[in-house]
């Protein structure tokens, strides 16, 4: 058994005490009560990297562990300090906090004392106290994160003759700590260390979904040159991998739930060339050894990326991990150039979160929130009333005053163009309502282009480029399925009125049924029918027009995403029946995919439909889920599915993600989880094991169209 998978048994020993982050920040911010916020915000995270006492696994061969954030603290003053620690300022995902790619390509170029070195440099560049503050708090976290990794050092050197633990080993790991601590690394094993020492830090202060980013391109002249060396075989850095992102998995194992952690493979150069190289094809074997829910993998396809490495894509895929997320390199490529930035930040794009397109290390963390299109269907029906919550839209007037399909469309639009308008109110406000002279990011900023040499925080112009919110566009497919059904029911057919569809939806169609009927059995998005295909590209130019006219507080991008994250059941319940036939509380469509069920001709009608839209209007991202089954991915099948995969993206889809459990296999899983505990889907841009998601999701998952 490889060391990770013995890591993962290691992980059952449940820490004693609670868990207290928030405590060790307040030794820190009691140091100084009055300190200025960054130098505040310094001494609290010094506290929290020197004084937990490291954990270093008898299986670890790289190390670093949140384990040591337990304490036997008391729990009254575990209650005091967290009250004390939000009192300095706590901001989430919304305000831009996690869902960031760090630099490590400086990062594993110059080392810890390098980026101290260049904190020195911009200190001689600048005269105002405010700048000068707060380098000096980066320069100050920087140094404690020095600290914790000589603290490794110093526990591995400690451990020398405890029993299970290989002494050689303890010598390497205290040895890289040094080394790393005092310069830039000097191998692949080294730089592999700092970024998840990195890491470590990142998930320590509390981050989430903090992406490993392009980790086949930065480590690349690591490994190449260790290779060259002798220095390892492919078969060690390999394991070395494993051993890392098993300790992602870590999270899972203490915590609960899952911590996105985005990895990026592969892609298109400048040149138009693939950036696939031997660590790409390591990275995808390493996942697939772990077999976890993470790290979210996901990979750029290129014309130019090679059948055996997309052969190696679907080869994991199939194994039931649902992942990598295979991504239309082309098609992200246009949608970021489409918003202005350089082209050389562009191609070194990555992912956050999910499936979020992110620039690395130069822009402030991600942030999206959710934006229901269907619901609009309501105020319009209801004049600017929910029908089964206090909602309010904009009354556009009496839907018997509607004479044309234009018409409809038109007032339909509206109610979106309002909609857009309050979301963003909404996105401003809560923005706005948090301080950001007060909460301050002094160790974030230190892994973001320019924040070191401009002094500045990285919320307050010190990333090159200002911060971008998405705004996830729930329910394409019910949105497209209910205006063609309104136009064959109403307008082409003259078989119900606006009215009494609008009767029908306030009742959840009870004594509708023959109506309901005649609305699904209307032409459905994913079946190649431009009837309801023309709505799909509407839906995504209109409300690309919408959001374009949006900016955050600071000027940045405001991106549309047709992406999901299981919000599309939770939406659902807060919606009432829709034109399309769906009853009230039942999940919407799942991000980019047509409504479950009504893809009726297989997935080739389905790639026809979904590729009818421009997606380079769609910055953040799309997600389409297919689920096949287990033989697709066996022999001649797999040649068809890549070929499949080829097709899609050359007729600009930008995004598919792929189920490989049988519909069989998933039923008895509901029916007997304790037979499934290592079973793991893909749900909706990341992966889980299926036993621990909520029942909803579940039969979400179930109910996908298994194509063959």
């Amino acid at each position: 058994m490889k060391t990770a998978q013995k890591l993962k048994r290691e992980y059952a020993q449940t820490p004693s005490g609670s868990f207290a982050r928030n405590y060790f920040k307040y030794l820190g911010f009691r140091r100084d009560l009055t300190a200025p916020p960054a130098t505040a915000n310094a001494n609290a995270i010094e506290a929290l990297f020197t004084l937990p006492e490291p954990y270093i696994y008898k299986n670890d061969l790289i190390v670093g562990s949140i384990r040591p954030l337990w304490s036997e603290v008391d729990r009254t003053e575990l209650d005091y300090a967290n009250r004390i620690v939000v009192s300095f300022g706590v901001r989430g995902f919304l305000h831009n906090v996690d869902h960031f790619a760090p630099n490590y390509r400086k990062t594993t170029k110059l080392g810890i004392m390098g980026l101290v070195g260049e904190i020195d440099k911009s200190c001689a560049n600048h005269t105002e106290p405010d700048r000068l503050e707060y380098l000096s708090a980066m320069k100050q976290t920087l140094l404690a994160q020095r600290a914790m990794i000589l603290h490794y050092a110093e526990k591995a050197e400690s451990l020398r003759g405890e029993d299970g633990y290989i002494p050689e080993r303890l010598d390497e790991i205290a040895a890289r700590c040094r080394r790393i601590a005092n310069g830039a690394p000097e191998s692949f094993a080294d730089a592999l260390q700092l970024v998840w020492f990195c890491h470590l830090a990142f998930v320590m202060e509390g981050r989430y979904a903090m992406a490993l980013g392009r980790i086949d391109q930065y480590l690349w002249p690591f490994y190449r040159d260790d290779i060259a060396a002798g220095r390892i075989t492919s078969d060690e850095a390999q394991e070395l991998l494993e051993n890392t992102f098993m300790k992602i998995y870590e999270h899972h194992a203490l915590l609960g739930g899952d911590d996105v952690v985005n990895i990026c493979i592969g892609g298109m150069n400048k040149d138009g060339g693939c950036e696939t190289n031997e660590l790409s094809y390591l990275v995808l074997r390493a996942v697939g050894a772990c077999h976890v829910p993470g790290p979210n993998l996901s990979a750029r396809i290129t014309p130019n990326t090679p059948d055996d490495f997309l052969d190696e894509c679907l080869g994991v895929i199939g194994t039931g991990l649902g992942y990598p997320a295979l991504m239309n390199d082309e098609v992200n490529l246009a949608a970021l150039k489409r918003c202005g930035y350089k082209d050389e930040d562009v191609y070194d794009y990555c992912m956050v979160g999910c499936i979020e397109n992110f620039i690395t290390g130069k822009q402030p963390p991600w942030s999206d929130g959710r934006y229901d299109t269907p619901r609009f269907f309501e105020f319009l029906f209801n004049r600017g009333r929910g029908i089964n919550h206090p909602s309010v839209g904009i009354d556009t007037g009496d839907v018997s005053e509607i004479g044309s399909m234009d018409e409809f469309m038109r007032r339909y639009e509206e109610q979106l163009k309002y909609g857009a308008e309050e979301y963003m109110m909404f996105f401003n406000n809560e923005n706005t309502r948090f301080n950001p002279k007060l909460y301050v990011q002094p160790f974030l900023s230190c892994f973001c282009d320019d924040c070191i040499g401009r002094g500045l925080d990285i919320n307050r112009g010190g990333a090159i480029y200002p911060s971008v919110h998405g705004v996830a566009l729930m329910g394409v497919g019910t949105v497209c399925d209910s205006l063609a059904a309104i136009e064959k029911v109403v307008f082409c057919d003259h078989e119900a009125t606006l009215s009494e569809i609008g009767d029908a939806l306030r009742g959840n169609f009870e004594g509708y049924d023959e109506l309901r009927e005649k609305l699904l059995a209307a032409p459905k998005y994913g079946n190649n029918d431009l009837f309801v295909d023309k709505y799909a590209v509407w839906f995504v130019d209109y409300l690309y027009s919408i959001f374009e006219n949006y900016r955050t507080y600071d000027g940045g991008r405001i991106y549309i995403a047709m992406a999901a994250n299981t919000s599309n059941i939770w939406a659902g319940r807060q919606i009432s029946a829709t034109p399309d036939g769906r009853l009230a509380g039942e999940p919407l469509s799942d991000a980019a995919s047509p409504t479950y069920g009504r893809d009726k001709h297989g997935v080739t009608e389905v790639i026809n439909s979904v590729t009818h839209p421009d997606y380079t209007k769609v910055a953040c991202g799309t997600v389409l889920n297919q689920k096949f089954t287990p033989s697709a991915f066996e022999g001649a099948n797999r040649d068809k599915l890549r070929a499949l995969l080829r097709v899609y993206f050359k007729k600009g889809g930008q995004e598919m993600q792929i189920n490989s459990t049988s519909r069989e296999v998933l039923l008895d899983a509901m029916e007997h989880p304790e037979n499934y505990q290592s079973l793991v889907v893909r749900v909706s841009g990341f992966s889980a094991f299926f036993v621990t998601l909520d029942r909803s999701v579940q039969l979400d998952i179930l109910a996908r169209t298994q194509q063959e």
